[in-house]
């Protein structure tokens, strides 16, 4: 089988989310660099593969598929018996997984990478942080945070006592959060929030990235 072509940038947090992905399925792929600093992603090239001139895109034989969440869910299916198993192993399980997709998607990263934007993406492009901003944001997702700690009070990953996909999608804009913005004590100040972090954090196909 040829391997699954995998265009994106190293420092891309989506990228990184579905490398790491890839790994844990113990799947064979090619990372062709898409050079964002040099705005190759904006490029006829680039944008013959994906128009929204975002990374990553894949190329799985005759598919080709955009937006990072999309190619998660893709991956644990086609290759949902090998490696990790992202989905669970009955309906409900897999019902629970794709919830707490949701919710990260749409009440933890919202906040979550506003901060990581005003903190890290706005002063590297020559603007200033805005910290009101910030604040608000930080404000939000200590509400999303304390919904985990009762979640995780209770299990060990998010849909259950497995690694899922959920779990899978906080590592990149969480990594920033912890190591780049000054805010893990956003996890650390939440006993079981940061037991999970330390957990999933910790994984090999994660660690590799930043190596």
């Amino acid at each position: 089988m040829a391997a699954i072509k995998v265009h994106g940038y190293h420092a891309s947090m989506a990228t990184v989310m579905v490398l790491c992905c890839l790994n844990e399925k113990e799947v064979e792929y090619e990372l062709v660099l898409v050079d964002l600093p040099t705005g190759a992603h904006k490029k006829p090239e680039y944008l013959a593969l994906n128009p929204c001139g975002v990374v990553p895109t894949i190329q799985d034989g005759d598919l080709t598929l955009y937006e990072s969440r999309a190619i998660i869910r893709y991956l644990a299916k086609k290759f949902q018996g090998q490696g990790t198993n992202f989905l669970g192993s009955t309906l409900s399980e897999e019902a629970l997984v794709y919830q707490w997709c949701e919710v990260e998607g749409q009440s933890f990263n919202p906040p979550a990478l506003s901060i990581v934007s005003q903190i890290v993406f706005v002063p590297m492009r020559g603007g200033s942080t805005d910290e009101a901003a910030v604040e608000m944001n930080v404000e939000k997702l200590e509400k999303v945070l304390d919904i985990y700690e009762e979640r995780l009070s209770k299990s060990k990953y998010l849909a259950g006592d497995f690694f899922s996909l959920a779990d899978l999608q906080h590592l990149p804009c969480t990594h920033y959060l912890v190591n780049a913005c000054g805010k893990g004590d956003l996890i650390s100040s939440r006993k079981h929030v940061n037991a999970w972090w330390e957990d999933i954090s910790s994984r090999p196909t994660w660690k590799i990235n930043f190596t």
